[in-house]
């Protein structure tokens, strides 16, 4: 048989005051730890529509892409098998979050520097912050 990486789309998501979106996971890996909304692309699925539909069923909130981030394909970064990940930075239409599905909680977190984050978050989130700060485009 032939094995294939699943997909998922994982969302990077700050309020006005520059606070970042997490979920605390409600199940393993990672149980109890902050990770950023995300989850499995469904079959037939575009990459950008399963982020945006797991993040208002883990958080509540709606919102559009604003851009991707990157891709994110290392085998190891997930401990139940090879996943590759789309991440997008996105813009959030309201800042009320409710947990739900597979979140324990959620939340906008100012300190969420100091975080160890679920995955390889804490990378996704600085190179979302590198694009943050760096050349605008024209």
């Amino acid at each position: 048989m032939h094995k294939q990486p699943a997909l998922a789309a994982d969302c990077v998501v700050f309020d006005k005051d520059g606070r970042l979106l997490l979920i605390r996971r409600k199940n393993p890996p990672f149980q109890g730890q902050y990770a950023l909304p995300g989850g499995f692309v469904d079959y037939g699925e575009r990459m950008e529509e399963a982020a945006l539909r797991e993040l208002q069923e883990e958080t509540g909130i709606t919102g559009s892409i604003v851009r991707l981030v990157g891709v994110y394909s290392r085998p190891d970064r997930d401990p139940r098998g090879h996943c590759v990940s789309a991440a997008y930075l996105i813009a959030p239409d309201t800042t009320e979050a409710v947990a739900a599905d597979d979140a324990a909680s959620a939340e906008f977190v100012a300190n969420y520097r100091n975080e160890k984050l679920a995955f390889d978050h804490n990378d996704i989130v600085a190179d979302a912050l590198a694009q943050l700060s760096g050349p605008k485009a024209s």
